[in-house]
């Protein structure tokens, strides 16, 4: 049986990757991923850089540090 006051993670995957808090983060954008930890820091703490990651990898197709990732800064 599952416990109470969890979230329904299929649910939350959408609100980030797709959803409300997908316009706040701006994916495909430089500083995307950065925006994602600050925003899920809140209430993952360090595992927010990870599931950023996978979101990233899920928005966009690619993850952060390809050489495909069109949000990366140019050296």
């Amino acid at each position: 049986m599952a416990s109470k006051g969890r979230g329904n993670a299929s649910t939350l995957r959408r609100y980030w990757s797709t959803g409300p808090g997908a316009a706040r983060i701006r994916w495909g954008t430089p500083g995307d991923w950065t925006r994602c930890t600050r925003q899920l820091h809140k209430y993952m703490g360090a595992r927010a850089k990870g599931y950023c990651q996978l979101l990233h990898r899920r928005a966009t197709g690619v993850y952060t540090g390809s050489r495909a990732n069109v949000g990366r800064r140019r050296r």
